[in-house]
């Protein structure tokens, strides 16, 4: 027998998935800054006030989004790979598996460079952003190293994002392939 509390607690979370999976989806495809809680509530058939409920202000949504992330992304940065190549293939099959989320990682959240307070998620991930591009481009880059290298880091974000209704292993061969181009 279940306890009215347990069943308005199922209810919550399921409410909280339901507005997480919205959230993904609407922030992959628009951006987060151009996603609104009004927009996340419509998605779900809830009133904004029911999404601030759950999610006030906006950047918990993109947090909780990102915690599962984090800890794969702390194992990409920190793993000594035996070549940039590893490296590379490393990192296409991150973005391609949290390609519903890579969107923040690499532009909407990090994009605010100046107004990221230290220690803020903005700073934590423009970091993040930053040692990728470190890994990528080596120890003093040269100019072209130093383009390749954020072009890279471009095609993966927007290759990653706009092919979200392509199978995953598809998109990671076609990612994969590119990115040896680099």
């Amino acid at each position: 027998m279940t306890t009215s509390g347990t069943t308005a607690g199922a209810t919550a979370d399921d409410t909280r998935s339901r507005i997480l999976a919205a959230a993904r989806e609407l922030f992959a495809e628009r951006g987060y800054a151009a996603t609104s809680l009004a927009d996340i509530a419509a998605a779900v058939g809830l009133t904004k006030t029911a999404v601030a409920y759950h999610f006030h202000p906006k950047d918990r949504l993109a947090a909780e989004l990102l915690d599962p992330v984090a800890a794969d992304m702390l194992t990409l940065l920190d793993t000594a790979y035996d070549s940039r190549d590893a490296f590379v293939e490393a990192l296409v099959t991150f973005a391609v598996r949290y390609r519903s989320v890579i969107r923040l990682f690499m532009e909407d959240l990090a994009a605010d460079d100046a107004g990221a307070a230290p220690g803020s998620e903005r700073d934590t991930i423009r970091t993040f952003r930053d040692e990728i591009y470190a890994k990528l481009a080596g120890p003093d880059p040269a100019p072209e190293a130093r383009l390749k290298s954020w072009a890279l880091l471009g095609a993966l974000q927007w290759g990653a994002v706009k092919t979200m209704d392509l199978p995953e292993e598809q998109v990671r061969a076609a990612l994969l392939e590119a990115a040896r181009a680099y």
